[in-house]
């Protein structure tokens, strides 16, 4: 009973959560959901959007400064909710088996509500240039840092959940002046790093319909807008979906993508997961380990996404309560959490405490935690079905891949090596987490400038 009660499961989270989350993302429907269609909510609007853009004319296509405040008023609010939390008692087992544990989020809260300073965090935000511009009717907010070398190569950036632009910050400077850090003119990127719509200073949809295809071709339009003619994409999470939709629908000046979080997942293997049955045989130890990583994730690590899968707007508490907005935050991914947990507990090690609570302050003084999690929904709900999450997608043009030890999974060089028909770099590293930008820049970065030399002189 219990073996068929988990084959059920299985077969629930294959149809309905993260496996489910990227639905047309497998090759039989590769051509129609990302080459030559729309969503369906958005073929309508998209028609009205661009008839309303004509009339505007150049207004509407404006590259925009963008600038913003935050009182002292909603700083203070903020301290005072997290001051007043009212806390449960804490869990029953002596692990994170049941959620984010009570001792980690009351050191979190004491020092959000004391000693941390929001306007430290504000003010590097600051000192890049903002912009917007105005995409199928909604207003873009990115970065985007020119490098003083003459033939940095442009690049858009996306981010993923939980995260933000935030977690690029620290990759601005090495990309961008690589004299100054340990590189040479030709290792120069410009750089683009959008905020995913609802998310950030990127305004909030109010009608179905922002998903990974519409992103992509959001971005594709950004990159036109800027000038660039040839340019690259990168991307993690979320930023890795809109990166590989990007390749499959070849927009032109693509020259290739680079991924910290592929997908590679092989027909039999992803089968096999849904199915929750045993390993497919003969695979090699890192094909093992991946399976295992996926095994755990599938089993113990989505009930953040059913729910925003499911039922975004029922995530109230999270919008009146930002402890309850930092828990659900940090309960992303089991590797990631203990990382975090750790770096509360005076351990700091890819990420500082003001480091995680800079990204969720963001989200709160913004907004957007809802708004942020009906991207899950838009995609179950806006796209054909199909595929999951980390299944092969059929990409045709050059892929890069880093793979970092503490991932959701680590992509073994084997998957990869089937999944991309140009891998252009591979390189596994035996640390990081899903953060990887955020929290192992060093190595980040040193993968960005090998992965994309080929492509300098295309």
């Amino acid at each position: 009973m219990k073996q068929t009660d988990d084959r059920s499961r299985r077969r629930f989270l294959k149809a309905s959560s993260l496996l489910g989350l990227t639905a047309a993302f497998s090759p039989c429907t590769i051509a129609e959901a990302f080459t030559n269609s729309d969503s369906k909510t958005n073929q309508k609007e998209r028609i009205m959007t661009q008839t309303s853009a004509a009339q505007t004319g150049e207004q509407a296509t404006a590259i925009r400064p963008f600038h913003w405040n935050f009182s002292d008023a909603e700083v203070t609010d903020l301290r005072r909710r997290v001051n007043g939390t009212k806390w449960p008692e804490r869990e029953q087992v002596a692990d994170a088996s049941q959620g984010v544990q009570l001792s980690t989020m009351q050191k979190l809260a004491r020092y959000w509500g004391t000693d941390y300073d929001w306007r430290k965090g504000e003010a590097k935000l600051k000192a890049v240039p903002h912009f917007v511009t105005e995409i199928d009717g909604l207003d873009i907010h990115f970065i985007h840092v020119r490098s003083k070398h003459e033939n940095a190569l442009p690049m858009i950036v996306t981010h993923g959940w939980p995260g933000s632009i935030i977690e690029q910050m620290k990759i601005i400077e090495p990309l961008t002046n690589p004299t100054a850090h340990g590189g040479t003119a030709a290792d120069a990127f410009h750089l683009v790093i959008p905020s995913l719509p609802g998310y950030g200073f990127s305004a909030k949809p109010t009608k179905p319909g922002w998903n990974p295809v519409s992103i992509a071709k959001a971005w594709a339009t950004l990159m036109q807008r800027l000038g660039y003619t040839k340019y690259v994409a990168q991307g993690g999470d979320w930023g890795n979906a809109v990166s590989e939709v990007m390749a499959l629908q070849q927009p032109p000046g693509l020259l290739g993508i680079h991924t910290n979080m592929a997908a590679t997942v092989p027909p039999d293997v992803s089968n096999a997961l849904a199915m929750g049955g045993p390993a497919p045989a003969g695979l090699s130890p890192e094909e093992k380990n991946a399976w295992d990583q996926l095994v755990d994730f599938y089993k113990n690590g989505l009930g953040y996404a059913l729910e925003m899968n499911n039922r975004p707007q029922t995530l109230y508490g999270i919008v009146d309560s930002p402890v309850g907005l930092a828990a659900w935050m940090i309960d992303h991914d089991i590797r990631s959490y203990q990382m975090i947990a750790r770096a509360f507990d005076g351990k700091p090690e890819g990420l500082s405490r003001d480091d995680v609570l800079d990204n969720i302050t963001l989200y709160w003084l913004t907004n957007t935690a809802i708004s942020s999690a009906r991207l899950y929904w838009d995609t179950r709900h806006t796209l054909p079905p199909g595929g999951g999450f980390f299944d092969v997608r059929g990409i045709k043009i050059p892929v890069a891949v880093s793979a970092f030890a503490e991932e959701i999974y680590q992509a073994p060089k084997s998957w990869a090596e089937k999944a991309y028909a140009k891998l252009i770099f591979y390189n596994s590293h035996d640390k990081g987490t899903h953060f990887a930008a955020w929290e192992q820049t060093d190595l980040f970065v040193s993968d960005l400038r090998a992965a994309f030399k080929s492509l300098r002189s295309a």
